[in-house]
């Protein structure tokens, strides 16, 4: 196709891209693709191609691309008032709504909503107020937090050091003192073989107990963790995880942070994570879903109990020295309080529910028996196939010859279906939009099929 590519100049000369390897790009040796428009499941590039978007951006557009629903809401929000600060008690219509609406949703502990702009600032936020907590408390020594090993939490400062990914880490100077690692929830990848499912998370717990007794408990603030491993290799945790988890965590009265960037809104076909799970959390992270990613906008859900002492803390102190800018931004607003509207006109947490538990089934019909592939999860609208050398002794791949990246690719470039290979091992992750068909999870299904055969054999 023959074109003025003066865009492709421009983008390789000033457009630095996250997660990217810059001077690949820079040097024209990886693809530049220009999304132009999108609609349900579907994205379509400048070249006019056709994408299935089995990953919902990031996983992010859960109500499926072109809802203009959204769309009118965010363009009246914008001609009646594009901007106004949250300072001082100041509110909009929108924002103060959809913190109401948040909380009707919110497990029945949750008190006030925190409004930011992304996951990444959100949970910068919760560690501030964790801190704030304790200090408030009288307890100056009990700041350290612990989160996991592949965690994902964001890439600031502290959220990419609560991150437990190498990639966030490496020529970061990261994680930071205050962070510390316990192990993940990962029965698949576990050390012992010989381990069941529920002494494994006898195993979690017990290291979780040890390290804390290792730190000192009158040093730790909170523990933070996905209800659903993310980024880390989309892991549903072990039956009883949770439970065991929070037993710990209540014997030492540490906070608990439920990351719910990714599993937040329905994607697990539960408003909440901490619904599905059984997650009682002192702070709820929430992102991407709040608005199906339509403008930016997050949030820090505080519990009840959270609260009393911030508000304890401005009265001893005076007003409390947290802000952003576009804190409760109110065009941000308006598109959350549309999203939510939308997941419950169309029935899309259910349909999460019901479309992924059939996407996970139909992979596992389609690629179970496959001696290259390990294990196939999933939870609501989330799944992954892990991809292993030897099944038997389950060995993996060399990491250099990127087997996860060649067969996302081969999805892409042969069917048209986007997957993510996902970091630290031969993963490929699926997160459609909640509108996703049954017909729709056959493509993504034979996608994969095909090109796990393409590649491996």
């Amino acid at each position: 196709m023959l074109r003025n590519d003066q865009l492709d100049q421009w983008d390789r000369e000033t457009f630095f891209h996250p997660s990217t390897h810059l001077a690949q790009h820079a040097r024209g040796e990886s693809p530049n693709r220009v999304i132009r428009t999108a609609s349900g499941v579907h994205i379509e590039d400048r070249d006019g191609r056709r994408l299935l978007d089995g990953f919902a951006g990031l996983y992010c557009v859960n109500a499926g691309y072109g809802r203009q629903e959204i769309a009118e809401a965010i363009a009246a929000q914008a001609r009646e008032l594009a901007y106004y600060h949250a300072y001082a008690g100041h509110g909009t219509e929108a924002s103060i709504t959809l913190a109401k609406m948040i909380l009707d949703r919110a497990p029945a502990n949750m008190s006030k909503v925190y409004f930011g702009l992304g996951g990444s600032d959100a949970n910068e936020t919760n560690v501030k107020l964790v801190w704030y907590y304790n200090n408030v408390l009288g307890r100056p020594e009990k700041k350290k937090i612990i989160s996991r090993w592949r965690g994902y939490h964001g890439s600031g400062l502290m959220t990419g050091s609560l991150t437990g990914l190498e990639l966030f880490h490496k020529k970061f100077d990261l994680p930071l003192s205050q962070v510390i690692h316990t192990e993940a929830p990962y029965y698949y990848r576990r050390k012992d073989l010989n381990q069941t499912e529920a002494e494994f998370v006898a195993h979690c717990a017990a290291e979780l107990e040890r390290l804390i007794d290792r730190e000192g408990a009158d040093t730790i603030a909170a523990f933070i963790g996905e209800p659903v491993l993310g980024t880390g290799g989309i892991v549903p945790p072990p039956a009883g995880y949770w439970q065991a988890i929070q037993k710990v965590l209540r014997k030492h009265d540490i906070l608990l942070i439920a990351d719910e960037v990714v599993t937040g809104f329905g994607r697990l076909g539960t408003m909440f994570g901490s619904d599905h799970y059984g997650i009682e959390a002192d702070l709820i992270t929430i992102a991407k879903g709040l608005t199906s990613a339509y403008a930016p906008l997050s949030g820090s859900i505080i519990s009840d109990r959270v609260w009393k002492v911030l508000e304890r803390g401005t009265d001893e102190n005076g007003v409390i020295g947290h802000g952003w800018t576009y804190s409760a931004h109110p065009i941000g607003a308006a598109a959350g309080v549309a999203n939510l509207k939308l997941l419950d006109d169309l029935g899309l947490v259910r349909n999460a529910g019901e479309t992924g538990a059939y996407l996970t089934q139909a992979m596992r019909d389609a690629l179970g028996d496959h001696p290259n592939v390990g294990e196939i999860r999933g939870a609501g609208m989330l799944a992954a196939v892990e991809l292993v050398e030897d099944r038997a002794a389950r060995r993996f791949f060399d990491p250099a010859r990127k087997v996860g990246i060649q067969i996302a690719g081969a999805m892409l470039a042969d069917s048209g279906v986007i997957a993510r290979a996902m970091p630290q091992g031969d993963i490929i992750g699926f997160a459609p939009p909640f509108c996703l068909t049954r017909a729709e999870a056959d493509t993504i299904v034979a996608a994969t099929r095909n090109a796990v055969t393409k590649i491996l054999g």
